[in-house]
């Protein structure tokens, strides 16, 4: 018994406007929040930034006095212990430690700090201050957003200026639950205005763009499966309607791919004489100035006769390999290649560089078309096979005969006279021995 998948459940559109206007909104209001916490924050954290500054200025004096009191050195570490266990007492600090220039804690407010070891930021500050050939503040800042605390470093120096010691103690910058328990309830009520009434808009919103949509997937669905001519008609007048008209563009761009690749060569895969007629019509119609060059291979008979099918099909995609690398090396970006079928070839160029492009083509086939040929035929230079009539005869290596149209010097007013004119401007380069170009200069 076969199961048949269960599809999953889909949530409709309107169900998503909806969730994304709440969402947004929601953005939007906890920005709001965000700035209104900031404002409470900011007032108390300026208070604290006073009351750090002044703490800061006490700790350095008293440190400061008690060293300048003590003239043992021995008896530093415990004077520094007493000032910081008085300046805790008093309620100046809560937490502190002093250093000394090894980065070896001498002194803290209690013996947990004494012995623990720095954090990241510790080592940082530490490192930078006792690296300094100056002092050059009083004391110096870092503040850790994270925990809403400014650590203070205050450098203790010598007679000469010189750093001996270096001081640390922190201080709580704000009180965040405190900011938030102001402006919750307000915020919270706004929160659920604003989330109901966009929930309206969004289900008004949803309900003006929904058949518009259900259209347009229906007649995708439609021309998935083959109907390309189908059309849609919204008239919205808005982007909608934009998107429809983009839409019916769609499906005329689609006729023309399919048109384009039902032409195209199987074996190169190139555009085939669809394509290559439309090509040139436009450039017509743009006024574009352009050169059309036709190919044909030489002796391209003898070869596929004497070397199967196979080989044939081979010289015909070198042949459609080295007019890309010409283009790609010689030519313009918006080049246009094309397989007329066999071992006939089309290049649409600009004037200015078909001639490098044509020199750079036939330089690379003459390099690459004698490997096609066993080494005997390409010591020889020729092989032997039957003409057209049957007659056993010598022929060259392959070469290649490439004949140009340009509406440069003259007017050409559809591609069908290009056909006309380009059978005798072959003609002509195929009585060349050799690969060779021939470009019609007429201006009539």
């Amino acid at each position: 018994m076969v199961e048949i998948p269960k599809r999953s459940k889909r949530i409709s559109l309107s169900q998503r406007i909806a969730a994304i206007m709440i969402f947004l909104s929601f953005l939007m209001i906890t920005a709001f929040t965000t700035v209104q916490v900031r404002n409470q924050i900011h007032t108390i954290t300026s208070y604290n930034a006073y009351r750090a500054r002044l703490s800061t200025a006490i700790m350095k004096d008293h440190l400061e006095k008690a060293l300048s009191q003590t003239l043992k050195r021995k008896y530093i570490p415990p004077t520094l212990r007493e000032t910081l266990y008085s300046l805790r007492d008093e309620k100046i600090i809560d937490n502190g430690w002093v250093i000394n220039k090894k980065k070896n804690k001498i002194a803290a407010t209690d013996e947990t700090s004494l012995k623990a070891n720095f954090t990241l930021p510790e080592k940082y500050m530490t490192e930078t201050i006792l690296n300094k050939d100056v002092i050059d503040k009083l004391f110096y800042t870092f503040t850790d957003k994270d925990h809403n605390t400014m650590d203070v470093y205050i450098p203790l120096l010598s007679q000469n200026d010189k750093l001996r010691f270096l001081a640390k103690t922190s201080f709580s910058l704000g009180n965040m639950q405190e900011a938030l328990r102001q402006v919750y309830i307000p915020v919270s009520i706004m929160v659920l205005a604003v989330i109901g009434i966009n929930f309206l808009l969004g289900a008004a919103l949803s309900k003006s763009i929904i058949n518009p949509i259900k259209i347009l997937n229906r007649a995708t669905k439609e021309i998935s499966g083959g109907k390309l001519e189908l059309r849609v008609d919204i008239q919205t007048g808005d982007e909608i309607q934009e998107l429809g008209e983009t839409f019916n563009g769609m499906t005329q761009a689609l006729v023309k791919m399919k048109a384009r690749a039902e032409s195209a060569n199987p074996l190169t895969k190139l555009p085939g004489n669809v394509a290559i007629r439309e090509d040139v019509e436009r450039r017509i119609k743009d006024g574009q100035k352009f050169v059309i060059v036709h190919s044909d291979l030489d002796n391209f008979k003898a070869y596929n006769d004497k070397y199967g099918l196979g080989a044939g099909d081979q010289a015909i995609q070198l042949t459609a390999d080295t007019f890309k690398e010409a283009i790609a090396k010689a030519g313009n970006p918006d080049d246009f290649l094309g397989h007329e079928g066999g071992d006939d070839f089309v290049v649409i160029t600009t004037p200015q560089k078909v001639q490098e492009l044509t020199s750079y083509f036939i330089k690379r086939f003459d390099e690459e078309t004698p490997k096609l040929y066993n080494d005997e035929d390409r010591k020889t230079g020729y092989i032997i096979a039957k003409n057209r009539q049957g007659v056993i005869c010598k022929f060259g290596l392959m070469s290649i005969s490439l004949a140009g149209v340009t509406n440069e010097h003259r007017v050409l007013g559809s591609y069908a006279e290009i056909t006309n004119i380009m059978p005798e401007v072959k003609e002509k380069a195929k009585a060349i021995q050799g690969s060779s170009y021939v470009l019609d200069h007429r201006k009539e």
